[in-house]
C-alpha cells in the first residue's frame, strides 16, 4: 500500500523555491537540512500529521553525488524551463513499508532503492537510473521512512493543511489505472488537461491558497 507523504517544489535554488511558497501561501518555510548522498538541501512545511511540503534544490556547496540526483535535479535546463513555465510543484512522494516488493513489481517505472539521510534521520528512497521523475511526475516517488515514520509531526505547525491534491494530465484514465496498479490508497484527484500539471489547495491561517 502507498500513502501520500509529501509534495515537492523542485527549485533552481532554495531561495527561489522558498520565495515561491511565501508568495503563494503567505508562509515562511523552515529550513530542513542537507542530503549528502544526493548533494541537495531543502525547506519543509508541515501540512498535517502525516503530510508535508518540501522545497528541494541542488546544494551548490555540496560535493557532486556518486550517482544521479533525485527529482531530476541534474537536468538544470529542463528544471529552469519548467520553473519559468510555472510548473513548480513538480513531484510527490508516497510512503510504503513494502518498498522491496513494490520495486520488484514496478522497478522499471520507479527505479531502485537508495539509502538517504538528513541529519540523524536515514531512510530508503527509490531513484530512477536517470534521476528523473516516475511517469514525468504523474506517478509518485516511493519512500520507506523506516521505524521512525513520517517526520511531519516533528515539524513546526504553522497552521497549513493540505485540502486537495490534483494531477492534471491529457489521459487521466491511464494515470488513474497506473495509480491503481501501484496500490495507492489515497490517490490524487485527476482531471484532463493539455499537459501534466500538479496542483495543491492548501488551507492556511489566511485562507485557502493554490500552489502549482
Amino acid at each position: 500500500m502507498l500513502l501520500l507523504d509529501h509534495l515537492v517544489v523542485i527549485a533552481p535554488s532554495l531561495a527561489e523555491g522558498v520565495a515561491h511558497v511565501r508568495d503563494r501561501l503567505g508562509l515562511e518555510m523552515p529550513f530542513g537540512g542537507a542530503h549528502p548522498e544526493m548533494g541537495t538541501h531543502n525547506h519543509l512545511l508541515r501540512l498535517g500529521d502525516g503530510a508535508f511540503l518540501e522545497v528541494i534544490a541542488a546544494d551548490p556547496a555540496a560535493p557532486a553525488p556518486a550517482g544521479p540526483r533525485w527529482f531530476g535535479l541534474d537536468d538544470a535546463e529542463t528544471l529552469r524551463a519548467d520553473w519559468e513555465a510555472g510548473r513548480r510543484l513538480r513531484a510527490w512522494v508516497a510512503r510504503t513499508e513494502a518498498l522491496p516488493e513494490l520495486l520488484a513489481r514496478h522497478g522499471d517505472l520507479l527505479g531502485t532503492a537508495a539509502s538517504v539521510s538528513r541529519g540523524d534521520r536515514r531512510w530508503t528512497f527509490a531513484v530512477r537510473p536517470d534521476g528523473g521523475l516516475p511517469a514525468g511526475g504523474a506517478a509518485p516517488c516511493p519512500i520507506d521512512w523506516g521505524p521512525r515514520g513520517c517526520p511531519a509531526t516533528a515539524m513546526p505547525d504553522l497552521g497549513a493543511r493540505l485540502a486537495t491534491f490534483t494531477v492534471e494530465h491529457p489521459d487521466p484514465d491511464a494515470i488513474g489505472a497506473l495509480h491503481a496498479s501501484l496500490g495507492l490508497a489515497d490517490p490524487p484527484r485527476l482531471r484532463p488537461g493539455p499537459a501534466l500539471r500538479l496542483e495543491a489547495v492548501i488551507d492556511t491561517p489566511s485562507g485557502p491558497r493554490v500552489l502549482s
